[in-house]
């Protein structure tokens, strides 16, 4: 079908300064055919029915037919009642007039009203985004069918405009942020910036890690008519309207939401902890190769640790360790862990052992998991060396940095940084001091073996039977750091 007028950006109304932005014009053709469809029409029981159950109202006419229900209809565009089915007594139906015939849909209440997906408060909701979707998916089906095919995602006018502004207040706000807090009036300003925008402005900020990283779209109810930001179409219905990005605020259809990039960039806002975080997300949302939480740990535990006898196998106390958490979670970047606050070197061993087991996706992710235990199994060594190293390719590349990062601290071998005499330092590195800390890379194995990787059926018998391989892929891992990494 043919679309109105305005089903196209008609220009957009960008000022060359971002101070002056204004939105562009949206499509506007399905918010049109949602204004004009039927409106919900309640044919109330005359009689009271025996058994009606609480949570519906006088549209319940109890145990009727079909031809019954359609004749109370009376061919009014948008009427509806509920009946009792006669042929399974206790199942009930929704009977509804759309398109001039009866449209009988099985109805299901579990605290809320449902026929599908969507879950309403009541009948009458249920009913005014059926006609909706009804009304614009017969009026507009081939329309629907190719919104896709245009996005404005890739490329858009005012996204374009601004992406040098934007770009460059977003990393000045970063850096005075480091110093103090940003004023009122520069934060009311980068509110102004969609999430479409923020995402153009960080792709091109060089200092920006660009890790690929998939959308976390979760279905939402949006208050006021919205717009997608994929297809620049209005999102319909009462409620469910579309997806949003919950780690980046993107809004998109949820047909639209198959054709976005894996580019999300997520807001630091949006993200309210750091365990249990995923991985990727945590170090994109805090600009980082790797989570700081690793990097502050290993930090600290290199400053003065590696000498401590177990390290990384004796634990800390338990609830020490969930403030260390809590203050991660808390204070980001700026938690304090020092001596000063946590004397017990085991405690912030322990709270980064608990960072990678916390993690919903493992350092080792499920989809290499199966990989890399195969690659444990092969018996000749370089073989084997091989195969470990193929599947380290396969990993994301902030699960790759991560697991490289660690692997360092742990290798026995000391590293070299700087330029020249006078800046060259040496990082000591765990299994460097095994005779003091008697922690050699077997029993490194054993320790972050279950730790880095955990099989993805939760299968106690799984577990135990690799437990074996997990230690040993650590243990390869460490002492050939420098050949696989």
């Amino acid at each position: 079908m043919a679309a109105s007028s305005n089903s196209s950006l008609s220009g957009s109304s960008v000022s060359s300064d971002a101070e002056e932005y204004q939105p562009p014009i949206w499509k506007s053709y399905l918010y049109q055919l949602q204004q004009e469809a039927p409106r919900p029409k309640r044919i109330t029981c005359p009689r009271e029915v025996e058994n009606r159950p609480k949570y519906y109202g006088r549209e319940f006419h109890g145990i009727i037919s079909r031809e019954q229900a359609d004749e109370l209809l009376g061919g009014v565009e948008g009427a509806y009642i509920l009946r009792e089915s006669q042929r399974q007594p206790g199942c009930y139906t929704l009977a509804l007039r759309f398109g001039n015939q009866t449209l009988n849909y099985r109805l299901f209440y579990d605290g809320k009203h449902f026929v599908g997906e969507k879950r309403f408060e009541s009948i009458h909701d249920l009913v005014t985004d059926g006609l909706i979707t009804l009304y614009i998916e017969t009026k507009a089906s081939e329309y629907i069918s190719k919104m896709t095919t245009n996005p404005i995602y890739e490329h858009i006018g005012y996204a374009t405009l601004l992406r040098e502004k934007v770009s460059r207040r977003l990393s000045r706000t970063k850096n005075e942020s480091r110093k103090a807090s940003v004023t009122s009036e520069e934060a009311t300003q980068v509110e102004k910036i969609t999430s479409l925008v923020r995402r153009a402005a960080l792709t091109q900020n060089d200092n920006h890690f660009n890790y690929e990283k998939a959308h976390n779209f979760k279905v939402h109810t949006f208050r006021g008519p919205h717009w997608c930001e994929y297809c620049a179409n209005f999102m319909w219905g009462l409620i469910a309207q579309g997806v949003r990005c919950s780690d980046c605020g993107l809004n998109v259809h949820k047909q639209c939401s198959k054709y976005v990039p894996n580019d999300c960039q997520p807001d630091l806002k949006r993200i309210k902890r750091v365990y249990c975080c995923d991985l990727t997300t945590l170090v994109k949302a805090h600009n980082t190769q790797r989570p700081m939480v690793v990097d502050l740990c290993i930090r600290e535990i290199e400053a003065r640790g590696l000498k401590s006898e177990g390290l990384y196998r004796v634990s800390g106390f338990t609830e020490h360790i969930e403030d260390v958490k809590m203050a991660f979670d808390r204070d980001g970047d700026r938690a304090d862990i020092s001596a000063s606050i946590y004397p017990d070197i085991n405690i912030i061993a322990g709270a980064l052992k608990l960072y990678f087991r916390d993690l919903p996706i493992p350092v080792i992710t499920y989809d290499t998991y199966s990989k890399f235990i195969e690659a444990s199994k092969i018996s000749n060594p370089d073989e084997r060396l091989e195969a470990i190293h193929e599947v380290l390719m396969l990993l994301p590349a902030a699960h790759y940095e991560t697991l490289r990062y660690l692997m360092i601290h742990l290798k026995k071998l000391a590293v070299y940084q700087g330029e020249g005499p006078a800046s060259a330092a040496t990082n000591y590195r765990v299994t460097l001091h095994e005779k003091e800390n008697f922690m050699n890379a077997e029993n490194l194995g054993i320790v972050f073996g279950p730790t880095l990787m955990r099989p993805p059926e939760d299968s106690t018998l799984a577990t135990l039977n690799d437990m074996r391989y997990q230690k040993l892929i650590v243990q390869i891992l460490i002492e050939n750091e420098d050949v696989l990494f």
